[in-house]
């Protein structure tokens, strides 16, 4: 840290992580930071049911524009000229309205709302990565969405043909019992 987190005794409003403000790959680091705070928001908001297709998605998605997600001083982050150091910025100030929105949706209770919000910061922190890091392929959401969609649909047929079968099972079982007493009382007339 090149400055002192306070001044005088008093905090440093301006910058109170005491950061390069000058270091033009700060916006890799501070994307990075923020995303991976709002998704483990947006995580522990869904732990306690059946996360959704969509819900499932989002999460996915974040979790690939982060994986491997490299260091500032990593050989494989570009130095970007003032063209794409603006659009990070742009991309920055875009990234921290939404999360003001999804702060808001999660004081609410909007988890639906937080979803799409989390898509929404996660394309912000995408577009960041690619400037920095532009050898890295990544996954649009709409390709992590449809392999979701998928594995849900497979998932709900497994659960769906479980169910099938624990009902056709319990029905046989039914008529087994049905026809032993039936038998039974048949026999104790007879008797």
């Amino acid at each position: 840290m090149s400055e002192e987190a306070t001044t005088g005794g008093e905090a440093n409003v301006t910058n109170p992580w005491g950061a390069d403000l000058d270091d033009p790959r700060l916006g890799l680091r501070i994307a990075a930071e923020r995303l991976s705070l709002v998704r483990y928001v947006f995580l522990v908001q869904i732990e306690d049911g059946i996360a959704t297709a969509a819900q499932r998605a989002s999460l996915e998605y974040s979790d690939a524009v982060l994986i491997g997600w490299p260091e500032t001083d990593s050989h494989e982050v570009a130095d970007l000229d003032g063209d794409q150091l603006a659009t990070v910025k742009t991309q920055m100030e875009l990234m921290e309205r939404r999360i003001v929105a999804f702060r808001r949706q999660e004081r609410d209770g909007d988890v639906d709302g937080m979803t799409d919000t989390l898509v929404k910061v996660t394309e912000c922190v995408a577009v960041i990565r690619g400037l920095y890091q532009p050898d890295f392929a990544l996954p649009t959401f709409a390709e992590i969405r449809q392999v979701v969609q998928d594995e849900w649909d497979e998932d709900m047929d497994r659960i769906d043909a479980d169910g099938a079968i624990s009902t056709a099972d319990q029905a046989e079982q039914e008529t087994r019992e049905a026809d032993r007493r039936q038998t039974g009382h048949e026999e104790g007339v007879a008797a």
